[in-house]
């Protein structure tokens, strides 16, 4: 079954962010068997888990066109899905493999990678109303994973709630006003782990608590 992409979902070619665009054109020129656009959700329309990302990174996700896949965060992020039963198939760095997602889905608050891995203020704000459509249409959602600040600010905010009543900090759990849950973790990015930030194990305590919530 193809899980990717979401009616919600910016268009492959959206002309919203002129910074965007010109990076993605440029990296067309450079790169022209990349997927190089917005890039499309990934997994169950009738997930309990939504993991949110930042933006897709240049030579994973932008190279694929499926979030996280292609790229050192991916492996951590899709072998800790396989571990937790929320993942099933083999992951190959590739949207052609056979990786199923179980009751999960993966988005990003940002949909076209952004140089040096940084998405702008504006550029955030300008994708919002995707991932506001899409959380208003995937009713399922019991819990949101925040992989990294960006994704939770991003996530709050989208959610209109204050980001002061919700602090950010790997393995933080809060409570909703409509009793869903957002989980946080460090972003599973190679210079986290490399630096020690974030450990295997403490990204399988972070996928654990989703799963803890997902069941209530």
């Amino acid at each position: 079954m193809n899980q990717l992409g979401h009616p919600a979902d910016a268009p492959r070619n959206c002309t919203a962010c002129e910074r965007l665009v010109a990076f993605r054109r440029d990296n067309a020129e450079k790169f022209p068997d990349f997927f190089n656009g917005a890039v499309p959700s990934f997994g169950d329309p009738n997930a309990k888990l939504m993991v949110v990302g930042m933006a897709p990174g240049l030579k994973g996700a932008n190279r694929t066109g499926r979030p996280f896949t292609g790229d050192y965060a991916g492996d951590t992020l899709f072998t800790g899905l396989t571990k937790a039963g929320l993942a099933s198939g083999e992951y190959q760095k590739d949207a052609k493999d056979s990786l199923q997602l179980i009751s999960t889905m993966i988005i990003n608050v940002v949909r076209c990678v952004p140089p040096q891995n940084k998405p702008t203020g504006p550029e955030v704000n300008q994708c919002r109303p995707y991932l506001l459509n899409q959380l208003d249409q995937m009713k399922e959602v019991r819990v949101y994973l925040a992989l990294g600040r960006i994704a939770h600010d991003g996530l709050l905010r989208t959610l209109g709630l204050k980001l002061k009543d919700y602090p950010f900090g790997h393995c933080a759990h809060h409570i909703l006003p409509d009793g869903r849950h957002i989980v946080d973790s460090y972003h599973c990015s190679r210079y986290n782990t490399n630096t020690g930030r974030l450990s295997v194990p403490m990204f399988d305590d972070a996928l654990a608590m989703c799963v803890k919530y997902m069941a209530e």
